[in-house]
């Protein structure tokens, strides 16, 4: 029996982690991009790029050709205006009897005021961005996908310490937590998932601290052994729309389903072990 393979609808930052997990399995990883630079990135690490634009339909015979050659489809890039991005290049024919995925946000919860997210309950996003999110995955679910919804992604290069470096400004607002995931948990889990077909719905991948902005700020100079940042009460007035974005919402996210329906256990279970390991790689 030849290696199992599987198609990543784009190859951002979680994809990538997702395919060195599965190619260090021995998958074989197709992945899609729009740029011709990037798929001789993807080839050199191994991986078969797929270079097309699915918002172009003369692409899409492309995109159908890879993912008719996989066993597994991940879809891994955030909608637009339109709607989901990949979609349209897929009847459900080509879809029919893959284990399919994708990769949402816990953004569709909106505001819980600092209560607990569980995926047993109905979504209701607030943010527009949101809104799309909660609409991609609702038509991928018609589909047969399942769903992860991941909390604040970080990993090397995209953590505490690149803050840090940047010199960004860090704020305190009062009562405001929210959930962190390490992009190598959320590629444990989706190589758990693969391996559990039969586990279906959708999966919050959080590690298991919620905490504030201003304590991971400090606690990532800490383990630099760098002088703790400037931390500021939150004012809107100075806030980017990204950041005011970030502080309008605060919930705590369960990962109690993956745990026990994908026998999941994220390996940083908070983000001061996470943000260890990735310090210490850069020893």
């Amino acid at each position: 029996m030849g290696a199992r393979s599987i198609c990543l609808l784009g190859f951002g930052f979680t994809a990538k982690a997702v395919a060195r997990r599965l190619s260090a399995e021995g998958w074989r990883v197709f992945a899609s991009t729009r740029s011709a630079d990037q798929a001789e990135q993807i080839r050199a690490q191994g991986y078969q790029p797929v270079l097309a634009d699915p918002a172009k339909p003369a692409d899409h015979d492309a995109l159908r050709t890879a993912v008719s050659a996989c066993d597994a489809v991940l879809a891994c890039a955030p909608p637009g205006e339109a709607g989901d991005p990949f979609l349209p290049a897929f009847s459900a024919e080509v879809l029919y009897g893959k284990w399919l995925g994708y990769l949402s946000t816990t953004g569709v919860y909106g505001d819980r005021q600092g209560g607990w997210a569980f995926e047993y309950e109905p979504v209701s996003p607030g943010q527009e961005r949101s809104i799309r999110r909660a609409q991609a995955e609702a038509d991928w679910l018609k589909r047969g996908a399942r769903l992860f919804r991941l909390a604040g992604i970080y990993g090397p290069g995209r953590s505490a310490f690149d803050r840090l470096e940047a010199g960004k400004t860090v704020f305190d607002k009062p009562g405001h937590v929210f959930s962190r995931v390490h992009a190598d948990d959320i590629a444990q889990a989706i190589a758990l998932s693969l391996e559990r077909p039969d586990a279906s719905g959708a999966f919050n991948l959080a590690d298991d601290w919620p905490d504030t902005q201003a304590n991971v700020m400090r606690g990532a100079a800490e383990i630099a052994g760098l002088p703790g940042p400037d931390i500021e009460p939150y004012d809107p007035e100075n806030a980017s729309p990204m950041q005011a974005s970030f502080y309008s919402e605060c919930r705590r996210v369960s990962n109690a389903r993956a745990k026990a329906a994908l026998g999941w256990r994220p390996r940083y279970p908070s983000w001061r072990e996470g943000l260890k390991a990735i310090w210490d790689q850069r020893d």
